[in-house]
């Protein structure tokens, strides 16, 4: 029996690598390969952000209902929820609570993303509004982007706003989805 337990937890361990693989990629590079924020005052950041368009990954594919929280620790870590709604949105709640590291404390646009305890992702915060109403967060490979504001809603001309920075970023947005907000 005790045989069975270590294998399934090995087992277990490398569907979790392969399936988080995509968060891996390649290192980080010592400094960020495209423009940030210039300055993120983290305590105006934190708090909820509604995801209004996203990337999926192989964790939230088909997501209703995205939020994404920040809250401070004492120690300078910060605590993430990402909560969605799988399939609709009367779907099944899923959440996830990576912590966060400022990884630039000179800018604080810069983060390393840590999930499950051993996959620590490059989080890019390459664009905040002066009012901290609207934020793009992005990835080295410049393939992964979440677009987030702190309402539920978000005007079209707004989003197609923030696409476009993305697009001055050069990301490539082939599979960028907007994400439905139940009102």
């Amino acid at each position: 029996m005790k045989t069975f337990v270590i294998i399934i937890a090995i087992l277990t361990a490398m569907v979790c690598l392969v399936v988080f693989s995509g968060c891996l990629g390649p290192k980080a590079p010592e400094k960020p390969n495209q423009k940030l924020a210039d300055f993120v005052d983290l305590d105006r950041f934190m708090g909820l952000w509604y995801v209004h368009g996203y990337t999926p990954t192989a964790i939230d594919k088909n997501a209703f209902d995205a939020t994404e929280s920040y809250e401070m620790a004492e120690d300078g870590r910060i605590l993430t929820t990402y909560r969605f709604r799988k399939g609709g949105h009367d779907g099944p709640e899923k959440s996830y609570h990576p912590v966060a590291t400022v990884y630039d404390e000179k800018s604080n646009a810069e983060w390393r993303m840590r999930f499950f305890r051993i996959i620590n992702a490059p989080y890019y915060i390459v664009y905040v509004d002066d009012d901290y109403e609207y934020t793009i967060i992005g990835n080295p490979n410049k393939k992964l982007a979440w677009i987030m504001s702190r309402e539920s809603s978000i005007s079209e001309q707004r989003y197609e706003s923030l696409v476009d920075e993305l697009n001055e970023r050069e990301y490539d947005l082939t599979t960028l989805q907007r994400v439905s907000h139940k009102n």
